[in-house]
């Protein structure tokens, strides 16, 4: 029987991301995946916030993901702009790049990195003891691992065999979303309909047509026909434009749904398998890839024995109420797409809402990811929250604070008196780097914030210590996130 410390059940990007920051922490991981390889239907999700751009560029590798795409005001609340271009953030920008490109670059990153894949298969069950889990796979063979992550889509497999709830909203809306020729040149751009948004737009190839339509009726779970979409065109335009030779061809809805939890003993969930919603503002791959970087670094010290298991405790504390907000938003933007006379006079207040300074930065903040605090406690404004890319002065020279995270581990930055801390029964597992900050410390929405003397940066770079002249909490803290001491240094 194979055996791997952590089994991934799906390969998309939550899956890659997560097996990634498993194998920066030297963990055995193991991705299944259904397809052959990474070719994906269709172009699927559209770009990437800012937040996940700075995840990247914590890892090192948001160049890759930049020199594809096009960096672009992307954030918005439906189809309302939310410029973010005067954000105190070094990516203060999205990225317009798809998502089979996307899933591309994730997997050349990870093939430069000790991850096995099983490909061409499908995890079919599992059953879970005190030290594993065992893994079913669809050719037969069974997996033995000490956790299993369901990274495997809205009908995850996983989530159903565990047991876990998916409590939310049934569909309202249904929409067809397709990759096509027409014979007709169709009538580009958004048309807002009665019950949603119409779009028809060139593919980058210039010839082909992309399609998205609010169907009549909610459509079923099964997968659409040439036919449901000409229905569909007829409906929305009078005609179906000669639509032929689909490439790709789904359905999509307003459902909204959430795992009642992301952990079930050694199993959890990540990504669309702990939630679904709308694609209005486009934040579900987004908060797919997030929930690998908050999971990823808790999970590898659990393996390692590190950290007791309850540390995966947090993870859905961290998570949850990030994508219950989530759904939330996505569904307050569906109703707001609508296009009848009412909802239209809604939209044209909100727009010129959002046109001033204050909901503009509270609403691009959370769209874009930037505004996530944790709830670590009460103190300084930078408790829980990212740790701002700032450029530092060190002995060695100049370096940015992303750049302190390529390796997915934490660091204690003091800024204050050189040799104020010792972590000595931690040095193992946390990086002290002693600094200088070159600028001034802000943070979206806040504002300027008081420049702390030390801060402790977790490996997914949200601020899990605040040093404002002393040490106190700082033991604390480092036993919470990163473990006890070492028995050897703490009995010294």
């Amino acid at each position: 029987m194979p055996k791997h410390a952590v089994v991934i059940a799906g390969g998309g990007p939550t899956g890659l991301m997560l097996a990634a920051e498993l194998a920066l922490a030297r963990i055995d991981v193991a991705i299944v995946e259904r397809r052959e390889n990474q070719d994906l239907a269709g172009s699927r999700a559209g770009g990437l916030h800012a937040r996940t751009i700075e995840v990247f560029d914590q890892r090192g590798v948001a160049e890759r993901f930049l020199s594809q795409g096009q960096a672009m005001q992307v954030a918005g609340f439906s189809f309302i702009p939310l410029d973010i271009s005067d954000f105190p953030v070094r990516h203060n920008y999205g990225l317009a790049l798809r998502q089979n490109r996307i899933e591309r670059i994730l997997a050349d990153w990870v093939s430069e990195l000790p991850v096995k894949l099983y490909r061409g298969r499908d995890v079919t069950g599992f059953a879970q003891d005190d030290t594993g889990v065992d893994v079913e796979l669809s050719d037969g063979v069974t997996l033995r691992a000490k956790y299993l992550v369901g990274c495997d889509g809205g009908r995850s497999l996983v989530r159903k065999k565990a047991g876990i709830d998916f409590a939310g909203w049934d569909a309202s809306t249904s929409y067809l979303i397709a990759e096509v020729d027409m014979v007709d040149e169709p009538a580009w751009g958004v048309r807002r309909g009665e019950k949603g948004v119409n779009a028809l737009g060139r593919l980058e190839d210039g010839k082909r047509v992309g399609v998205v339509l609010v169907e009549p009726h909610v459509g079923k779970a099964d997968k659409p026909t040439l036919q449901d979409l000409r229905d569909a065109l007829v409906a929305v335009y009078g005609t179906d434009f000669g639509v032929r030779n689909p490439t790709w061809l789904s359905r999509f809805s307003d459902m909204a749904r959430q795992a009642a939890s992301y952990r079930d003993r050694r199993v959890l969930l990540a990504g669309d398998a702990a939630h679904v919603h709308a694609p209005a503002g486009g934040q579900g791959l987004n908060i797919g890839v997030q929930d690998a970087v908050n999971l990823g670094w808790k999970l590898a010290q659990v393996v390692s024995g590190t950290s007791p298991d309850s540390l995966l405790d947090t993870y859905h504390a961290e998570r949850h109420p990030i994508a219950a907000r989530v759904l939330r938003l996505t569904m307050a933007q569906t109703a707001l797409g609508r296009g009848d006379d009412r909802t239209e006079a809604l939209r044209e207040t909100v727009t010129e809402l959002l046109k001033i300074d204050e909901p503009r930065k509270r609403y691009a903040a959370m769209m874009s990811g930037l505004d996530i605090r944790y709830d670590l406690g009460e103190g300084h404004p930078l408790l829980g929250r990212r740790m701002p890319d700032l450029d530092l002065v060190t002995e060695s020279g100049p370096l940015r604070a992303f750049t302190l995270l390529h390796e997915a581990r934490p660091v204690l930055l003091n800024l204050g008196e050189p040799g104020a801390f010792d972590i000595t029964p931690w040095a193992a597992r946390v990086r002290l780097l002693e600094a200088r900050p070159a600028g001034v410390w802000e943070l979206p929405v806040l504002g300027a914030v008081a420049a702390p003397t030390a801060v402790l940066i977790r490996p997914d770079g949200h601020v899990a210590w605040v040093g404002e002249g002393t040490d106190h909490g700082l033991r604390d803290a480092l036993t919470t996130w990163f473990g006890p001491p070492t028995q050897r240094s703490a009995t010294a």
